[in-house]
């Protein structure tokens, strides 16, 4: 298993006045040892219109490859065309297409995705006509996808509507695409599997907590961000992330099943939002070496 780490970690929350540049994150992380790095498709770092040219292109590439770092997938900025509103869907697919090629020439296997809406954004009576709406939007996008070599994850969260265990099952069955994966978030799955947080309607939550959860996704996931989770929302919105073995992950139960996911070549570090997070690099690194080594020496 390859290590990566989240770039938007550095950027987002308390970074977010002052982000950190990508070269030097790129230089920090190959320095504490990582394998690689996962791309924010937020300002200020690789956007389409900052890495528009062949040129830039290539530069991000040669500076990622000289650090010896691999690229573990890219978190995608579709929040201007929201996939759930009608009329969108076209514009949507557009933006992906654009972004689907940016990932394949830098060579990121992987494009992030996720529903735009949040909790509470859908009225009761259009709740189900707004699910198989995404679904239709998401199809030619994972169709889209495929075509470029690169897979299409979805990364569902307490803080984007669909959040319950049986509704990420659900959508991944109703598109049924082989480019379309799950991308499952350590400490969002344990918020929506466990917390059952800012669901819609009646609260749904699994007994075997992420472990269920994993069981049930089996087979779909095609990204894994690694934290933990205290079992708190941040600013009542999205999962509070903390530091490996800081929080209420049973991780001897939950890492072998994560190392047992077929297909899956890095677990990505994701201490978004996160106040100290440079600081925490190597530790962090260090908590997700010490689980793998615990994790393979029961498998």
């Amino acid at each position: 298993m390859k290590l990566s780490m989240g770039s938007w970690s550095f950027a987002f929350g308390p970074y977010a006045t002052e982000p950190k540049p990508l070269d030097e994150i790129a230089l920090r992380l190959a320095g504490a040892g990582f394998d690689g790095i996962e791309l924010s498709g937020y300002p200020p770092h690789v956007t389409p219109e900052r890495y528009g040219s062949a040129s830039a292109r290539a530069e991000l590439r040669s500076l990622l490859s000289g650090l010896g770092l691999g690229i573990s997938g890219y978190s995608s900025d579709l929040g201007a065309c929201n996939p759930t509103v009608p009329g969108n869907g076209e514009k949507y697919l557009q933006a992906f297409q654009r972004l689907a090629d940016l990932c394949h020439e830098l060579g990121a296997p992987m494009i992030r995705v996720d529903t735009v809406s949040a909790p509470g954004s859908v009225r009761n009576r259009d709740y189900h006509d707004c699910f198989q709406r995404l679904a239709d939007v998401w199809w030619p996008c994972a169709e889209y996808a495929q075509q470029a070599g690169v897979t299409m994850a979805w990364e569902f969260e307490p803080g984007f509507i669909f959040n319950k265990p049986s509704e990420v099952v659900a959508m991944h069955k109703r598109i049924g695409h082989p480019a379309f994966r799950i991308l499952l978030d350590t400490a969002h799955a344990y918020m929506c599997a466990v917390a059952g947080a800012r669901q819609h309607g009646k609260r749904e939550v699994l007994e075997g907590g992420i472990s269920e959860m994993l069981d049930l996704l089996h087979g779909a996931i095609g990204g894994v961000h690694l934290i933990d989770s205290d079992g708190s929302l941040l600013s009542d919105d999205t999962s509070t992330h903390v530091p490996l073995g800081q929080g209420l992950i049973p991780w001897p139960a939950v890492t072998p099943k994560l190392l047992a996911l077929p297909g899956i070549e890095w677990w990505c570090l994701d201490l978004c939002f996160y106040a100290g997070a440079w600081e925490l690099v190597e530790e962090n690194l260090a908590a997700a070496r010490g689980l793998l080594q615990q994790a393979q020496a029961h498998t």
